[in-house]
């Protein structure tokens, strides 16, 4: 079954054409990552598909619902939730408080119990008592995923979790996503190419807003244009 499916996705800003002619298709239960250099467009993708911002072209559909026009919090109702590559979390809250707060939004109801489940998924169950603004750089990322999951979302847009991790929390939050895998669909926008080559079912390269490849790992691994524009032949794990 197909999750997602974004055809024509179009982004100018000015007279810089951000994201130009995207398409894309997530099967239920995926993985796939979206990779690039800098400035490649796929934060820029991420917004358009979570609704932050609005396409100049092209279609997006979500489990058959034309989704295109959507606002931000219809998306959300409808299964889609995202993550930022900066945490976005409540300080001043405890941490339950804050994936509460995400289950009160997602089902208008105050669940700890559900709240509780959440953070035991992402591993800070020992931290629930605790001021959201405590915890360090690795558990906000943590938390910031377990308010998606709270929102009870399908399909996860997730904008680099990893970045500015040092080996041992991005080895954690590997283990997650890897967790996730099948009982959530992801799209996963990362730098760290270790992750990407061990969780993703299939990868697509974005080079100035245009996908220049998109496939299994392994052909994305071998594709001489990738390693020329930004795996290098160095990198490539």
């Amino acid at each position: 079954m197909t999750m997602l499916r974004v055809t024509g996705l179009q982004k100018h800003f000015g007279g810089l054409l951000a994201v130009d002619d995207v398409g894309l298709e997530l099967a239920d239960g995926e993985l796939h990552a979206v990779i690039g250099p800098n400035g490649a467009g796929k934060t820029t993708l991420i917004h358009l598909l979570s609704g932050a911002l609005r396409p100049d072209a092209g279609a997006i559909v979500l489990e058959g619902h034309d989704i295109t026009g959507l606002a931000m919090h219809r998306r959300v109702r409808l299964g889609l939730a995202r993550s930022y590559q900066i945490t976005s979390v409540f300080p001043n809250f405890t941490v339950l408080e804050n994936v509460a707060l995400a289950v009160q939004g997602a089902t208008g109801r105050d669940d700890r119990g559900r709240a509780r489940a959440e953070l035991d998924t992402v591993g800070l169950s020992a931290r629930a008592d605790d001021l959201a603004g405590a915890l360090a750089h690795g558990e906000r990322r943590r938390l910031e995923l377990g308010l998606a999951l709270a929102t009870g979302a399908r399909l996860l847009l997730l904008d680099e979790p990893m970045a500015g991790m040092g080996p041992e929390d991005a080895a954690r939050i590997v283990e997650l996503l890897s967790a996730l895998k099948r009982r959530r669909t992801i799209l996963l926008v990362e730098h760290d190419m270790d992750a990407v080559f061990r969780l993703a079912d299939r990868i697509t390269t974005l080079v100035y807003g245009r996908v220049i490849a998109s496939g299994a790992p392994e052909e994305i691994r071998r594709h001489p244009e990738v390693r020329r524009v930004y795996l290098g032949e160095e990198s490539v794990p």
